[in-house]
């Protein structure tokens, strides 16, 4: 397949050429923008490649993608066979994966479908489990609501809900940001992103079979995928480390991006060296 056009490639730092690279998987509803403030703290000026997923930023959309990578329906599968096309038509065969939250589903695709392509993995606020009938038919309510709409008013909510408690009343310039990316995105893609996650299987056999180095990391007051969602993955993984981060949410990217690059570097020279 070709891949001109159909995943824009945003390469936030350039590094030296023949370095490991660390791949940056954003969240939903957003784009790769949501990795700004971990990348200004990376250590050693890395190689970092940060796609938009199918449907969000400057990105074709996910039935178009689907069509490139022989995919029909939406799913998970596809960003992630997306992703790894783009990334080989970059001359990237190895790389260190970092997703947060849907980021975090890709890249566990990713583990499963291109396992010789992750070098090391980070899996930040997500979960390796499928969502439950409630969580599924909330999603699949969602995806229709924003195509009957053409609007994303119906997951403008998560500005703050993606927060911990303690930033949400005092830390409205992120409030403001989120709402700015979120507003950013086609309803198409959100209603697309939506259906594939919630046909998305669950991955911790996947996890339980991954033996390159891995760190799991979530904000203590995340309530979209608790701590004990990410305790189940580092259970899954074979010697995982765990890093909670004091005081975020959901967006430990943007709430405490400084524990986040540190761990984040960490991995890269563990993948590195190993």
């Amino acid at each position: 397949m070709t891949t001109d056009g159909m995943l824009a490639l945003h390469t936030l730092r350039r590094g030296a050429p023949d370095a490991l690279p660390l791949v940056l998987l954003h969240g939903f509803p957003l784009d790769h923008r949501m990795w700004l403030d971990v990348t200004d703290l990376l250590a050693g000026d890395p190689t970092v490649l940060a796609p938009d997923l199918p449907g969000f930023g400057t990105s074709p959309g996910g039935p178009d993608v689907a069509a490139a990578v022989g995919g029909t329906e939406p799913s998970v599968d596809v960003m992630a066979d997306g992703v790894a096309a783009t990334l080989h038509a970059a001359g990237v065969d190895r790389a260190v994966v970092a997703g947060l939250s849907m980021g975090g589903y890709v890249a566990m695709a990713l583990v499963e479908r291109h396992p010789d392509l992750v070098a090391g993995l980070a899996l930040l606020d997500t979960r390796s489990t499928a969502d439950d009938d409630g969580a599924r038919t909330q999603r699949l309510r969602v995806a229709d609501t924003v195509t009957a709409e053409l609007s994303v008013e119906a997951v403008l909510g998560m500005r703050t809900a993606l927060l911990g408690a303690g930033n949400r009343g005092t830390r409205l310039d992120l409030v403001e940001r989120l709402d700015g990316w979120i507003r950013d995105q086609g309803p198409l893609g959100v209603a697309w992103a939506q259906r594939a996650m919630a046909a998305r299987p669950d991955r911790t056999a996947v996890l339980a079979g991954y033996r390159g180095p891995a760190v799991v990391l979530v904000g203590d007051e995340d309530e979209v995928t608790p701590l004990e969602a990410a305790r189940h993955m580092v259970g899954a993984l074979a010697g995982a480390e765990l890093v909670v981060v004091r005081g975020a949410g959901h967006m430990t990217s943007n709430e405490s991006p400084e524990p986040v690059a540190a761990a984040l570097t960490a991995l890269l020279i563990r993948a590195t060296a190993g």
